[in-house]
């Protein structure tokens, strides 16, 4: 039961005071704050990338694939916004624990490109410039070819060419040689000399077997 009191308020009979409303909407307990990214979220979006932990990542997983250059590995951490200056600084600590060695990578690349793929030096050596080796480390490398070995692997690939063309005119499989060791490297004076021995040791004789031909 209530009892009226002036000002049109009304108290219980426990005698409790009456409620007072504050005028607000929305805002009683467990309310909801407003959406929006908190200032962790924010703080997380302005932190600076770590450059060098990105920079260590690249050059591992590349690593882990096969053995690089100092140049190939710096190439690929530019390309992912790393300032030069962190990724010299982790090149020469992949250095100093053996992870990079130009020159063991450029002996590496001699031997299976002159082993594996019969490649001429100079071949070798556009290949060794492409992928950012210095020159002087380069040459080298490249003292493991002599001119025995450069001439033996390109008249392994004469016979060979030549076993695949039999039933051709001399002059189409001369053409073909001379294209595919000149992709390979080697001079149009060498290719005529080998490709004239071979021919004749199948009882060919051919004066001219590049018939003017230039490799390219």
């Amino acid at each position: 039961m209530t009892f009226g009191r002036p000002g049109g308020q009304s108290w219980s009979r426990t005698g409790a005071t009456p409620a007072k409303h504050s005028g607000r909407t929305g805002g009683g307990f467990g309310q909801r704050s407003p959406s929006g990214p908190s200032a962790e979220d924010a703080s997380e979006s302005d932190r600076e990338p770590d450059h060098e932990s990105i920079a260590r990542a690249v050059g591992l997983r590349m690593l882990a694939g096969a053995p690089r250059s100092r140049a190939e590995l710096a190439t690929a951490m530019a390309r992912k916004d790393v300032p030069s200056t962190v990724s010299d600084a982790v090149l020469d600590r992949f250095t100093e624990v053996g992870l990079v060695d130009d020159a063991e990578y450029a002996r590496m690349l001699v031997r299976t490109r002159q082993g594996e793929r019969g490649l001429a030096r100079r071949a070798i050596g556009a290949e060794l410039r492409r992928r950012g080796v210095d020159d002087e480390v380069a040459g080298e490398a490249l003292e493991q070819v002599d001119d025995e070995d450069e001439e033996r692997a390109a008249r392994a690939l004469v016979r060979r060419r030549l076993a695949a063309t039999r039933g051709l005119d001399s002059q189409t499989r001369a053409r073909r040689i001379f294209a595919a060791l000149g992709r390979r490297g080697y001079g149009g004076t060498l290719i005529s000399r080998l490709l004239r021995e071979e021919l004749a040791a199948e009882g060919v004789e051919a004066d001219d077997p590049g018939g003017g031909f230039d490799p390219p």
